[in-house]
């Protein structure tokens, strides 16, 4: 069972995302809701989470700028990178994001990333 941070500017996105999760035990232990508030909770969390779902479009900061701030803070942090436009893949997975997800998102897809990064150290 993975803790997750969620970061989507989408306040009913985070209530879907928490009944997802919970189905499969996966808890969401913080959540923003831009980059900027991301960047910032990211830094104080102790311990980190397991895994971060980072929207791409947001106010103030977008979802690749806040994926290097975090990298930057742990490297070893994974991030799974959710968005609608799927030209940014490329760039997302350069900024430090180890998956990417086209939105709208499928479960069980969702669930397999997770799995599979559980399994990794970084």
């Amino acid at each position: 069972m993975a803790t997750i941070f969620l970061v989507d500017d989408e306040e009913h996105l985070h209530q879907i995302y928490r009944a997802l999760f919970a189905i499969k035990g996966h808890t969401i232990v913080a959540s923003a809701f831009d980059g900027i508030e991301a960047v910032e909770k990211f830094r104080s969390l102790n311990p980190r989470p397991n895994i971060v779902v980072m929207d791409h479009r947001m106010p103030r900061m977008d979802g690749l700028t806040a994926t290097k701030k975090m990298v930057e803070a742990d490297p070893k942090c994974r991030i799974i990178f959710v968005s609608a436009d799927a030209t940014v893949q490329d760039e997302a997975l350069k900024a430090g994001a180890k998956a990417f997800q086209v939105k709208p998102v499928r479960a069980a897809e969702l669930f397999a990333v997770i799995e599979k990064l559980m399994q990794t150290s970084s």
